[in-house]
């Protein structure tokens, strides 16, 4: 096919049954979210470029989409002597949901509660290679809760994503735990100096991908002496092999040799847990800039990538504000759900059905307005109708109506109108019978 017609790499068309599909999943996450107590927020998709930057981390902002500059602004910077980069432009595609929701609340602290809990379900953009699995569009399913270092709101945010996974058919789902300063005091107690701490902490975020021999060879790379690196990973790998939270937890405790304020705080969140399905993995890092304390991912079964992530950022909000406002979030993935959930034949028989109920015929030409009026009384009581759009033969409406997914078949022609009645053809069963126009609702609610 011409690449004239396809989508930009990286994106993509949707068509009926996949926007069904899609519909489906974010009914499901979106009544879990709300009875949860969180409130719906949408943000622009496009942001002011220094709104973004310096929040993800060198490698985030290098997959951040720019918009060049327009008119006499673009002008004036193609002119300068050393064109540089984010000179051309002023304007972005939002990278996440999370920078600009901390941008809203500095904006709009005043009118929202101190403690404020909201979900977003928008699209972002990443300058990212396309791949199996990995899209510059993709949407996003965010929640977050604002003024409280509680460990609770931890342990709610548990709950939530054990709740939407189980509603959505998952069974073989783990939700990952650490803390960032628990991953800085075992990264600082092998030895690595601060200065190379974060990029020891950007390597392991590796692991998944590249394994333990990838991660060493990155370390290896950034400066990190190989007797640390070792140190490092052996301590992660036999951590990995240890299957209770409990005994984990006492690992970290003998190998960093004492306890400081993040380790208390991890302890805290796990006597709150009460989800089965948590997993303490002190190799977890997450790449983000903007994490401060507990950090969280979801994996399924053998997926070699997350369908999930988030974490405790107190310190972003106040990026945007004199005010420091402690927060903690989580996102779901929805392309990466949605592919799995199709390849596990987790969709029920009718998340993809239409939503046609009726179709009514088109007879003949001095009929059409009769076809009109009939759908639109079926309309005004809540059925779902569509008009056949065009004189045709009955057996190719028929065939048009099952092809669409609609159930029933409402047939108007010149004895169904001189008698004031109308036949019905279930699609179903192929069962035809002719009833009278004022028991039609009835009818069609059998």
């Amino acid at each position: 096919m011409s690449e004239r017609i396809q989508p930009a790499r990286g994106t993509r068309d949707f068509l009926p049954e996949d926007i069904r599909r899609r519909e489906y999943v974010v009914r499901i996450i979106r009544e879990v979210y709300e009875s949860y107590g969180f409130e719906p927020l949408e943000t622009p998709a496009i942001e002011n470029l220094e709104t973004l930057l310096g929040k993800y981390g060198e490698e985030g902002n290098q997959l951040i989409f720019k918009i060049l500059k327009r008119g006499e602004k673009l002008r004036e910077a193609l002119q300068a002597e050393e064109i540089k980069e984010n000179e051309l432009a002023d304007l972005a595609l939002r990278y996440d949901l999370t920078v600009p929701f901390a941008r809203v609340i500095a904006n709009y602290s005043d009118k929202l509660p101190k403690f404020f809990k909201r979900y977003q379900i928008q699209p972002v953009w990443r300058a990212d290679r396309p791949a199996h699995g990995r899209f510059r569009e993709f949407y996003q399913c965010d929640l977050d809760a604002i003024g409280s270092r509680s460990p609770l709101v931890e342990a709610e945010i548990f709950q939530v994503i054990r709740d939407v996974l189980e509603k959505l058919g998952f069974s073989d789902f783990e939700i990952r735990l650490n803390h960032r300063e628990v991953l800085r005091e075992v990264v600082a107690r092998v030895g690595i100096p601060q200065e190379k701490q974060l990029d020891a902490i950007i390597a392991i975020d590796k692991l998944d991908k590249v394994g333990y021999e990838g991660v060493l060879l990155e370390m290896l790379k950034k400066g990190i002496s190989n007797a640390s690196a070792e140190r490092l990973l052996g301590f992660l790998r036999s951590c990995s092999q240890k299957e209770d939270n409990v005994e984990i937890l006492a690992s970290v405790k003998d190998f960093i040799g004492e306890k400081g304020e993040g380790l208390k705080n991890l302890e805290e969140i796990l006597k709150l847990n009460d989800v089965e399905q948590l997993k303490l993995d002190v190799s977890l890092a997450r790449g983000l800039d903007y994490y401060t304390g507990a950090i969280m991912e979801v994996s399924v079964g053998d997926l070699k990538s997350s369908i999930g992530g988030g974490g405790r950022y107190d310190n972003l909000i106040g990026m945007f504000s004199r005010t420091p406002i402690p927060a903690c979030g989580f996102s779901l993935g929805l392309e990466r759900i949605l592919v799995v959930m199709q390849q596990r034949r987790l969709f029920p028989d009718d998340a993809t059905t239409s939503n046609i109920d009726v179709m009514v015929t088109v007879w003949s030409e001095h009929l059409m307005k009769q076809s009109l009026q009939l759908a639109s009384e079926l309309r005004s009581q809540g059925v779902r109708v569509l008009v056949y759009p065009q004189i045709d033969k009955l057996g190719k409406q028929l065939r048009y109506a099952s092809q669409i997914g609609a159930r029933l078949v409402c047939i108007l022609g010149e004895n169904e109108i001189a008698e004031g009645k109308v036949s019905i053809k279930n699609l179903l069963t192929g069962i035809q019978e002719i009833v009278n126009r004022d028991e039609l609702k009835e009818k069609l609610a059998v």
